[in-house]
């Protein structure tokens, strides 16, 4: 609930109102998609549930890790709050109606895409570590057959989804920087599952790609 409050006040303060209809909308399905994933994994997945909630608070996380976690929540932060300050305060940007909808189709195809790599991957930490108490080893089916870190796939949908359907061209741009920190994170991650996870080199050999099919 506390992440709830802090996401939405991170919008709407900067945008000076609460008379903007397209950002309650967006919160709105955002805590609904948000609060639908994790009945889903308390009823199926309970011991992910128990990794998503502690994971971060494990001492034999990656230490560069404990720095990127801060640095990109804040950035998280920063980005929603320009997208107020833009799409509402100062009206930097005007982004047609029709590529807010496309943008909505791209929200919801992130969160369908945070559900597919949930259901098939029990390990999936927010933190970079190795779960020897729970017998980690590769996953290679569902999404993971067509790139490595689906999850971070996923979140470049959200992250461009987000700045269309808000309205915010500053959105897209800056979001690009949150991109690349985490396309960053996924290669220092890489490095430490060639090192430490079994059968994981040779998985990097099936599939090829990290984030985009095709393309990286």
């Amino acid at each position: 609930m506390a992440v709830q409050v802090v996401f939405t006040l991170s919008l709407f303060l900067p945008a000076g109102t609460v008379a903007w209809p397209t950002g309650w909308v967006y919160v709105a399905v955002s805590f609904a998609l948000g609060i639908g994933m994790t009945a889903w994994l308390v009823r199926y997945d309970p011991g992910l549930m128990a990794e998503r909630l502690t994971g971060l608070r494990r001492t034999d996380r990656q230490k560069w890790d404990k720095i990127f976690v801060p640095i990109l929540a804040v950035g998280f932060v920063a980005w929603l709050v320009v997208m107020g300050l833009d799409a509402v305060r100062f009206r930097w940007s005007h982004v047609p109606l029709w590529l807010q909808l496309v943008g909505s189709v791209l929200l919801l195809l992130s969160y369908y895409l945070f559900y597919l790599t949930f259901r098939e991957n029990t390990y999936l930490s927010p933190a970079v570590r190795i779960q020897k108490e729970r017998g980690q080893k590769v996953v290679s089916t569902g999404p993971y057959r067509h790139v490595r870190h689906p999850m971070y796939a996923g979140f470049t949908l959200y992250v461009f989804g987000t700045a269309l359907t808000l309205g915010s061209w500053v959105g897209v741009a800056s979001g690009l920087l949150l991109v690349a920190a985490i396309a960053r994170r996924a290669i220092f991650e890489e490095s430490m599952l060639q090192r430490e996870l079994p059968g994981y080199e040779e998985y990097m050999t099936k599939v090829r790609y990290r984030l985009i099919p095709g393309i990286w």
